[in-house]
């Protein structure tokens, strides 16, 4: 069962971003669904070194790099951090968590006090162990139970991203 995000007491208002790290475009699909629904403001999170566009050439990479526990580094960077408090993060999930620039991504900040949401796109991995991978990285954030879409149908999904955010109490 999900929790409300809202658990202790609301803030006057909540400043959401929505950080995402897509490959093939099916999670910046969802990110926007989010926005839609939640509003918010939208974050691509970018490497300086590109992934290859070619499926089994990428989750080579993605492979190799879990592997070295690898921090790619990142190009984009996010304006004024301290001012939001409810923070989506949206990845694919590659051998059975996060991206490792989403291991950079939360490295890179302070999310103390902040309430993390992890959603991802897959093709039968689910979240993996990316929720607990988060708990560990930001240990003083709330993480809360994250939404997994599979890939083939991250397009028509916005329903089913409706429903998890109106169990989280989440909405424009």
């Amino acid at each position: 069962m999900t929790a409300s995000i809202h658990a202790q007491e609301k803030p006057a208002e909540d400043k959401i971003l929505i950080a995402y790290f897509s490959w093939s475009g099916n999670t910046r699909t969802v990110a926007g669904q989010i926005q839609k629904t939640a509003g918010g403001d939208l974050f691509e999170i970018k490497t300086t070194k590109a992934y290859p566009t070619v499926y089994r050439e990428c989750t080579a990479v993605a492979k190799k790099e879990q592997q070295e526990n690898a921090r790619p580094e990142l190009s984009t960077k996010v304006a004024g951090m301290d001012d939001y408090n409810i923070i989506f993060v949206g990845y694919p999930n590659w051998w059975g968590t996060m991206p490792m620039p989403l291991f950079t991504f939360l490295e890179s900040y302070d999310f103390s006090g902040k309430t993390i949401v992890p959603f991802c796109t897959h093709e039968g991995g689910r979240l993996g162990r990316s929720a607990s991978d988060i708990k560990k990285l930001c240990p003083k954030a709330t993480v809360h139970e994250g939404l997994a879409i599979s890939g083939n149908v991250a397009r028509r999904a916005q329903k089913e991203v409706d429903a998890w955010l109106r169990k989280l109490e989440i909405s424009k």
